[in-house]
């Protein structure tokens, strides 16, 4: 008996193990929820053509940057073909790459025979030259503005210094030039303090005065620009972030009363020290975390093209107290940044500043900016543009060669002209001088009626002595 009721409950069992395995829904649905906010951490993420399609550009230009970094690295600043390949995979080339790489792009990369050795060499062309020399004064013209950037980066940390590897490594996108260890640092030395650490052999640069008229964020201005333009709700507007969602994001009603509440959120600001807070509590992490996007939105106002990589957040995530999955915090807020991933096959993360671009263009474009965007525009630029250019250019030389030729013809006539005429008054010279000089002839006063014809009155006909 016993055996018998054993196997109805376990038959029983296996009936409603199978029909709970086969019902569509799921009753143990949990919603993924961000512990110290009530926005989602897992959203569903909507790509930005616009973003996307300028770091499909950017793709480009970063090769090309190694390109006429490696020309002009060079003697005379060409490289001859025959060594174009084996330089090239320095760069992460592939064989016969190179060459087809340099003739995609004939505005930057100019292929030419040398007069005297005939070989093919490659140099840079008089408009890449052009847009180099117009960054290089844009860098220098905007050092007073670096200085800031640099002050404010470094206030931003929490012992006050960073390491100067680090910045280093970033100094293209906070508009700082290559020698900024001496052009920047060494030569502010009432702002910056270069030391060596002690348990390490890193160098820091570590801020000398802390200006409170720089511990003023950006966000901070867009909120005042915000209220004096619109008009909004001073208590709905005081700890808010502007927030453009990507087309195509949906936007439930759960998740826009989310949105509300997080922005109402207070957080501490990214120049304020709190190290003598308490941070164990629920609302501390929620400013915390609010407090870490205010210091990645500040990061990337700081930028020159407010944008960066997220490998380059990560250096300062320790200095900044950034969360330690910085793509998925900054996904969690698409309507203040942008994560793409174009531009080095999926392994590079670019986050940009929504609320700084429009239509893939910056809103506030610096000289910076646009010296580095003309390099962009000579990629894009159509090859055929550039056989164009060269025929028009040929055309000139053939249409001046004309003139020349044109010239030289009107000089070959006129001067033949001149001889002409002047040699028909030597003649005429000699002619009178043979006439003047005729002393024994034959003539007669009676012969003078032959000479007195109609073009004979120029010449004077002397009478003969007797």
């Amino acid at each position: 008996m016993r055996i018998f009721i054993s196997f109805i409950l376990l038959k029983f069992n296996t009936k409603t193990l199978k029909s709970v395995q086969s019902t569509p829904y799921n009753l143990t649905f949990t919603k993924s929820m961000s512990q110290s906010t009530s926005i989602p951490r897992k959203q569903q993420r909507v790509r930005d053509h616009g973003y996307d399609n300028y770091m499909e550009i950017e793709k480009k230009t970063r090769k090309v940057l190694k390109f006429q970094a490696l020309i002009l690295s060079q003697i005379n600043q060409t490289v001859p073909i025959s060594r174009l390949d084996n330089l090239a995979r320095r760069l992460g080339f592939k064989l016969y790459e190179a060459g087809s790489f340099v003739l995609k792009f004939p505005h930057v990369f100019e292929v030419y025979e040398h007069p005297v050795q005939r070989i093919l060499y490659c140099r840079l062309t008089r408009k890449a030259l052009l847009q180099i020399q117009q960054e290089k004064e844009a860098l220098i013209a905007q050092i007073p503005d670096a200085v800031t950037r640099l002050r404010k980066l470094i206030m931003m940390s929490n012992t006050g210094r960073l390491r100067l590897e680090h910045v280093r490594i970033a100094r293209s996108e906070f508009g700082l030039p290559d020698d900024f260890e001496y052009s920047v640092v060494l030569k502010n030395p009432q702002c910056f303090r270069l030391i060596d650490a002690d348990e390490t052999r890193n160098k820091y640069i570590e801020i000398v005065d802390r200006d409170p008229k720089l511990t003023v964020c950006a966000i901070e201005k867009a909120r005042e620009r915000e209220y004096r333009e619109k008009g909004m709700n001073a208590e709905d507007i005081r700890f808010s972030f502007i927030i453009n969602f990507p087309p195509g994001f949906k936007i439930g009603k759960y998740y826009r009363i989310a949105v509300w509440k997080w922005q109402r959120t207070p957080y501490w600001s990214p120049y304020e020290d709190i190290s003598g807070y308490d941070l164990r509590s629920i609302e501390a992490q929620k400013r915390l975390e609010k407090r870490a996007v205010a210091s990645i939105h500040e990061l990337l106002s700081l930028t020159v093209e407010k944008k960066i990589t997220l490998e380059r957040i990560a250096h300062f995530r320790m200095a900044m107290n950034l969360p330690n999955k910085l793509k998925e915090f900054c996904l969690q807020h698409q309507g203040i940044f942008y994560v793409s991933t174009r531009g080095n096959h999926g392994k590079l993360h670019t986050v940009f500043l929504r609320e700084a671009y429009k239509k893939g263009e910056l809103v506030e474009p610096n000289d910076l900016y646009l010296a580095r965007r003309k390099l962009g525009e000579l990629v894009l630029m159509s090859p055929r543009k550039a056989k164009v250019d060269a025929e028009l250019v040929s055309y000139r030389r053939d249409r001046e060669g004309d003139e020349l030729e044109q010239r030289g013809r009107d000089y070959v006539e006129n001067n033949f002209e001149a001889s002409k005429d002047v040699q028909d008054g030597e003649y005429e010279d000699d002619l009178n001088s043979d006439l003047d000089s005729d002393v024994g002839t034959d003539y007669t006063d009676d012969d003078d009626n032959v000479l007195d014809t109609p073009n004979s009155e120029n010449i004077h006909v002397a009478k003969p002595i007797r």
